[in-house]
């Protein structure tokens, strides 16, 4: 990124600022307002952050107008058809794609970090069985700062390394045993014979009394979710993140806030939602009768799984999803999967529905995930826990650039106060 020149500011009362504006590879010139206080005394105003850079990333790259998201310069859907979910981990946390002696020792040493210590069974053990499975994940994540105290020197590069192997090596460990606890079944211990989505299916539905074998067909297509899902510029989730770890709290801290974040309906729960809507609508005879309701203001329902913040144009990770709920199906003898029938006639209505089209409100990522992983078995209260799972990648991704930015502060947003002005003490007997 380089500063290309500057932009002059005028206001009322004589104020001036001169800001720089810097250019990055891709996207849009962004007007540096770090000194606009010391030249101006006012703040900006920005309610969520939506038209404010944080700070500077090399890792995600997202073109909401054109549809386009890239992972280190790389095409989502490259990555979704050519790489697996660990080759694409290393990219997304090293920068390149691996060649083959780097690959295989990323998988072996992230493999070999799988397990959790014995204690952690304990901990599940204190929450009741019903229990969300985000819930148990919040909390193991962030014991692990007491079982690997060492990580916490966040200031040693040795240190962050292993806290990011254990971190993605343990979350798909911790997921499944979120689910098996909920359940009463036996936690399945990891398996290092397995590939990385293969063992986490392994450890959900395999038990102790019989062989499980892992279908070939469903193992890639959640490898392909996680790829989807492993990270997507300064969401909430990710901003969190960061903001945490910019206080030097642990990475398990940081990641423990992150999934707290993502498991906000309005973040990472969308596509269980997806599901349910599904449900609710049951027959494609019905479509016409949500979509009108859809367009009423006055009708609370809402066709959940259209529109994103960033995206206004096809989300390119529904496109990739889209075939693979149809490989998906089809391997399960689902062909005729009713929620399937129902989101493709869904999508075609809408797509060709003036009023969606005026507001971009195109299919996004969750629209088909639900179907895929209810199709697998996987019960609708893990879809955020697997969402978690492979954003886990690059949440540590993140925290890790983050420490290594020489501009990197404490998170301290500013605000407009608009509560009382100054005003005395009132003893008790003299108000009214």
């Amino acid at each position: 990124m380089s500063e290309t020149n500057s932009v002059r500011l005028t206001g009322p009362g004589g104020i001036e600022a001169e800001l720089p504006i810097h250019e990055g590879t891709l996207g849009p010139r962004v007007m540096d307002v770090r000194r606009l206080y010391a030249q101006t005394g006012m703040f900006t105003y920005d309610p969520g952050f939506t038209a404010t850079a944080s700070c500077r990333s090399s890792i995600t790259y997202i073109d909401g107008d054109a549809g386009i998201l890239l992972y280190r310069g790389y095409r989502i859907e490259e990555l979704a058809e050519k790489s697996d979910f660990l080759e694409t981990a290393y990219l997304i946390l090293y920068g390149d794609l691996p060649n083959g002696a780097q690959r295989l020792k990323f998988i072996h040493d992230i493999t070999y970090h799988t397990m959790l210590h014995e204690q952690v069974q304990f901990l599940f053990r204190g929450f009741r069985r019903d229990a969300h499975p985000m819930a148990l994940m919040i909390a193991v994540v962030g014991a692990l700062s007491a079982f690997y105290y060492e990580d916490l020197d966040v200031e040693d590069p040795h240190h962050r390394m292993v806290a990011t192997y254990r971190m993605i090596a343990k979350m798909p460990t911790i997921a499944a045993w979120a689910y098996k606890y909920s359940i009463g079944q036996p936690f399945v211990y990891p398996r290092n014979d397995l590939g990385y989505a293969e063992n986490f299916i392994h450890m959900m539905f395999a038990t102790p009394c019989e062989e499980y074998r892992v279908d070939p067909v469903l193992a890639k297509a959640l490898d392909r979710i996680f790829i989807l899902h492993a990270d997507h510029e300064q969401n909430a989730s990710t901003s969190t993140v960061r903001l945490v770890g910019s206080t030097g709290a642990s990475p398990y801290a940081a990641i423990a806030a992150g999934i707290a974040s993502l498991w906000g309906p309005a973040h990472g729960g969308a596509n269980e939602a997806v599901v349910l809507m599904l449900d609710e609508i049951g027959t494609v005879d019905r479509i016409p009768e949500f979509l009108a309701r859809a367009k009423d203001r006055n009708d609370p329902f809402r066709l959940m799984g259209f529109g994103h913040r960033v995206y206004k144009n096809y989300d390119p990770r529904a496109a990739v999803l889209k075939q693979s709920a149809d490989e998906v199906l089809a391997t399960l003898g689902q062909k005729n999967n009713p929620k399937l029938q129902i989101a493709k006639e869904l999508e075609k209505i809408a797509l060709e529905d003036e009023y969606f089209r005026e507001r971009k409100l195109f299919p996004n990522v969750d629209f088909y995930s639900g179907i895929i992983l209810e199709a697998m078995g996987i019960p609708t209260k893990m879809f955020t826990a697997i969402f978690a799972l492979a954003r886990t990648v690059g949440w540590i991704a993140q925290w890790n650039e983050m420490m290594l930015d020489p501009e990197q502060k404490i998170g301290r947003p500013r605000q407009l106060y608009v509560g009382p002005k100054e005003r005395p003490f009132v003893p008790l007997e003299q108000r009214p």
